[in-house]
């Protein structure tokens, strides 16, 4: 896999992309109108998001971007609480930059199985 960013999107956000070939969710329930930007990860950021927000969900995707193809910028932004820094998209997520997205499976726990993709 070829990218260093990472968004979780649910299924249906993600295939509601394809009408206009733009992803712009920011996360669950808000999108990139409301909230200003788009929530990413980096790699070493995604299993602690999926715990955190996804956990139960059986509709998720992991999205892999690559963001020379992205042409909106992407900073990185302290998280309130933390601040740890996590990237983020201020503006629409184009399709054609998305270079990996794979439904996620659930654990007996209810976290997101990442293994298949990011690694143990």
């Amino acid at each position: 896999m070829t990218a260093s960013l990472f968004h979780l999107a649910l299924a249906r956000d993600w295939a509601d992309a394809f009408v206009t070939g733009e992803y712009r969710a920011s996360t669950i329930g808000a999108t990139l109108d409301e909230v200003g930007f788009i929530h990413l990860s980096y790699i070493h950021q995604v299993a602690t998001t999926a715990d955190t927000f996804y956990r139960g969900r059986d509709d998720v995707m992991l999205l892999a971007i690559d963001p020379t193809r992205v042409d909106a910028e992407v900073r990185a932004e302290p998280a309130p609480g933390t601040g740890e820094l996590f990237p983020h998209l201020y503006g629409p997520l184009p399709v054609v930059a998305v270079v990996g997205a794979y439904p996620l499976g659930l654990g007996a726990d209810g976290a997101l199985d990442l293994t298949p993709h990011l690694g143990p």
